[in-house]
């Protein structure tokens, strides 16, 4: 499997150890020192993953991460950071990084995380629909007939994950270490995000399409 990915780390002798591995590895590498030039390189050229540290110059890296969201830009983000407390893991999920890997790392589980993003991204579809509920993974805009709603990040991770399952229901603590991973919030966190994800979807259309079953999860199902 072929993959070009982007480096976008400024300490020298980390980039240039992680580029020789890749390169055996047969991952061909492209690298900027600095947030403005990782920029610059992921707006012009087509990558397969793209890794970021966090703490760059110029445009750090959540800032980045955020910018090519924005920008439309899909391509599976990993951030590599020695930044491992929880706001920070949070922070880089919610400018829309797919995973994060905490210095110092091995190597071989940098590769099998950048082929699993590769995987991913090659067999994942990019829209997403139940009912009039249509999720736009690629522009990331989500719509129920045909009006455009606005999600906060943890919103929009909840209900990808629910869409994807749909109509199978999803586990509240499947839910939670999808989200939260393994550092769960206190009992009533998730609730609270679920009342505000269905106060904007459901809410205003008079049709749930959120429904919860005791004691089996939650589920996202069109109407019969």
């Amino acid at each position: 499997m072929h993959i070009h990915l982007l480096l976008v780390e400024d300490n020298l002798d980390l980039a240039t150890t992680v580029i020789e591995y890749l390169e055996i590895s047969g991952i061909v590498c492209d690298h900027a020192s600095n947030g403005q030039a990782g920029l610059n390189l992921a707006l012009n050229q087509h990558y397969d993953v793209i890794l970021l540290d966090i703490m760059l110059p110029r445009l750090n890296g959540q800032q980045l991460c955020a910018g090519l969201r924005q920008q439309g830009i899909q391509t599976p983000i990993l951030m590599l950071t020695s930044l491992d407390a929880l706001p920070d893991k949070l922070a880089s999920f919610a400018a829309g990084a797919d995973d994060y890997l905490v210095k110092p790392f091995e190597l071989a589980e940098l590769v099998a995380r950048i082929r699993a993003l590769s995987l991913r991204r090659s067999g994942q579809t990019s829209r997403l629909q139940v009912d009039d509920l249509v999720m736009e993974l690629t522009t990331r805009k989500v719509s129920r007939a045909g009006q455009e709603l606005h999600l906060s990040p943890i919103c929009w991770a909840l209900l990808e994950h629910l869409m994807r399952a749909s109509p199978e229901p999803v586990p509240r603590e499947r839910l939670e270490s999808k989200i939260w991973g393994d550092e769960p919030p206190d009992s009533n966190t998730l609730k609270v995000h679920m009342h505000r994800l269905r106060k904007t979807v459901d809410k205003p259309f008079g049709r749930p399409l959120i429904h919860t079953l005791a004691g089996v999860g939650i589920q996202v199902k069109a109407h019969a």
